[in-house]
C-alpha cells in the first residue's frame, strides 16, 4: 500500500486540509453543530484536552525525543547531523503531527458532529454519507461501513496500548531494573485494560474527561520542567524557526513524493505516518464529534486544528530541539539510545536534568494515564458504532470491547516477537488506504448537506 498507492494517500491527506480551509472561511462557518441556539456541552479547556488526548496523546510521549532524532542521524537529501539536518528533522516531524494530521480527523468528526446534532442522525459513519447514497445507507452499506470503521478503530487503539506497555516496560526498566520482555509488556496491558475499563464503565463525563484534563496538566508540568531547567533561550530560538521551516516548507511537503529518487523514506515514514493517522480517522473522529455539540464550523476547525499543531510543535521544539541540540554540542548519547529501543528515548532524555528519578517515575504515570485515555475512549467509540450509533451504550458492550483491545494489543505484541513494534503498525496501516477514500466521501456527504442550508 505505502509503494504502490502513497500518491493516493497524499493526495487525499492534502483534499482534507484544503477542504477544512475552505470550510472554515465559507459562508457555512458560523453554522452551529446543532440547533441555532445549542451552547457546547463542555468547557473549552475540557474539549480540548479531550480531544487531544484521544488523537496524540501516547504517540508525543513515545516520539517526542525518538523521532526527531532519528531524522537528525537520517535525514533525507542532506548531511546527517549537521545545521541542515536539524532543520529537516523539526520540520518533517512537524508535518507528521501537524495540521493535516488535525485535518483528517476534521473530515469524519466535523461531518458526523453536523449530521448528528443539526440533522438528528446516529452518531454513525453511515449518517454522513446519506447525501450519497440516500436510504440504501441504512442496510448493508451502512453496516459494512460502521463494522469496518470498528475494526480500523480496534487495530489504531491496539496500536497505542502496544506502544504505551512498550514505554510503561521501558520506564519501569530504567527506574527499578524491571525486564523488558513481551510477558511483562502483555501484564502491564491488562492492568491498564482493567484500569480503562473501571473509566469507560463511568462514561464520559467522569473517567474520560477527568484522566484527559489530568493528561493535558500533567504534560504541562513535564513540559515546564525541561523549558525552564534546559537550554530555555534555545528552545525559544528552536520553537521559533521550527514555525518558520515548517509552514515555508507546507506546499512542497504536502505534494512531495521523491517521484526522481528511491521513494523509500517516504513509505517508511511520511506515507506511513498519513496511512497509520487516517487508520485513527473513525475513532478520534467520531469521539471528536461526540463531545462537539454547540461549536460552529468556524470554531471547530480553528480549534482541532491550531491548537493541537501549536501544542506540538512547543512539545517537539522543547523534547526533540533540546534532544537535538545536546547531540550536536556532545553532551549526551540520546541517539545511542533510540537506536537500541526508541520506547526508552525519553527516559534517557530525562536523566540528563535535575530530579531525572522523579520526573521520570511520573513521566512513567503520564504514559498510563494517555494510555488509558486512548482506550476508553477508544472503547467508547467502538461501543457506539455497534449499537448503531447510541451515545450511551451498555455498560457490558463497554467491558467487551475495552477487554478486546487489550487483548488484540497483546496478541500483536507476542505474534511479532521480536518485531512487535512493525506487528502493531502493520495492523494499524492495513485499514488506511480504504478509511482514507471513506473520509473524502464522507467529507463530501457534507458539502452537499450543507448546500441545503437555507440561512447561514
Amino acid at each position: 500500500m505505502t509503494h504502490k498507492f502513497g500518491w493516493l494517500i497524499m493526495f487525499f491527506v492534502s483534499c482534507y486540509f484544503l477542504i477544512s480551509l475552505w470550510l472554515c472561511f465559507s459562508k457555512w462557518g458560523s453554522i452551529r453543530l446543532g440547533p441555532d441556539d445549542s451552547k457546547p456541552d463542555y468547557s473549552f479547556l475540557s474539549w480540548i484536552s479531550m480531544l487531544f488526548s484521544a488523537g496524540m496523546g501516547i504517540g508525543l510521549l513515545f516520539y517526542g525525543v525518538a523521532e526527531p532524532i532519528l531524522h537528525f542521524n537520517t535525514p533525507q537529501g542532506v548531511e546527517p547531523r549537521t545545521v541542515a539536518a536539524a532543520h529537516f528533522a523539526m520540520q518533517t516531524t512537524m508535518f507528521h503531527y501537524g495540521l493535516h494530521v488535525w485535518a483528517i480527523y476534521i473530515s469524519i468528526g466535523l461531518s458526523l458532529a453536523y449530521f448528528c446534532y443539526r440533522k438528528g442522525k446516529s452518531l454513525s459513519l453511515r449518517s454522513a454519507l446519506y447525501p450519497i447514497f440516500g436510504k440504501r445507507i441504512e442496510g448493508f452499506v451502512g453496516d459494512l461501513v460502521d463494522i469496518f470503521a470498528i475494526l480500523g478503530t480496534l487495530f489504531g487503539v491496539a496500536t497505542s496500548l502496544g506502544l504505551g506497555a512498550m514505554q510503561v516496560n521501558a520506564g519501569l526498566n530504567h527506574l527499578f531494573g524491571v525486564e523488558s520482555s513481551a510477558n511483562v509488556q502483555v501484564m502491564v496491558i491488562s492492568i491498564i485494560t482493567a484500569l480503562a475499563t473501571i473509566s469507560v464503565v463511568s462514561g464520559l463525563d467522569k473517567g474520560i474527561k477527568i484522566l484527559s484534563e489530568f493528561n493535558i496538566i500533567g504534560a504541562v508540568v513535564v513540559l515546564l520542567f525541561i523549558f525552564f531547567l534546559g537550554p530555555t533561550a534555545i528552545i525559544l530560538n528552536i520553537a521559533t524557526e521550527t514555525t518558520g521551516v515548517y509552514f515555508q516548507s507546507l506546499m512542497q511537503k504536502m505534494f512531495h513524493m521523491d517521484a526522481f529518487s528511491d521513494p523509500g523514506w517516504m513509505s517508511s515514514w511520511t506515507i506511513f505516518y498519513f496511512a497509520w493517522w487516517l487508520s485513527w480517522a473513525p475513532f478520534v473522529g467520531i469521539f471528536l464529534a461526540r463531545i462537539s455539540k454547540g461549536r460552529t464550523i468556524r470554531e471547530f476547525i480553528l480549534s482541532v486544528m491550531l491548537v493541537p499543531t501549536t501544542a506540538c510543535l512547543i512539545w517537539f521544539s522543547t523534547f526533540g530541539g533540546t534532544a537535538i541540540h545536546m547531540e550536536m554540542q556532545g553532551q549526551s548519547s540520546i541517539s545511542a539510545a533510540v537506536n537500541a529501543d526508541m520506547s526508552t528515548a525519553i527516559f534517557h532524555f530525562l536523566q540528563q536534568f535535575p530530579l531525572s528519578e522523579v520526573i521520570c517515575a511520573f513521566t512513567v504515570i503520564l504514559v498510563i494515564t494517555f494510555f488509558v485515555t486512548s482506550s476508553d475512549s477508544g472503547s467508547l467509540v467502538i461501543d457506539m458504532l455497534s449499537s448503531n450509533g447510541h451515545q450511551d451504550p451498555p455498560i457490558p458492550q463497554r467491558i467487551f470491547w475495552a477487554t478486546l483491545e487489550g487483548a488484540v494489543a497483546a496478541a500483536l505484541l507476542l505474534g511479532g516477537g521480536a518485531h512487535s513494534l512493525k506487528a502493531l503498525q502493520t495492523a494499524a496501516v492495513a485499514s488506511g488506504l480504504p478509511l482514507g477514500i471513506l473520509c473524502l466521501l464522507v467529507f463530501l456527504g457534507l458539502i452537499l448537506e450543507l448546500r441545503k442550508e437555507k440561512s447561514v
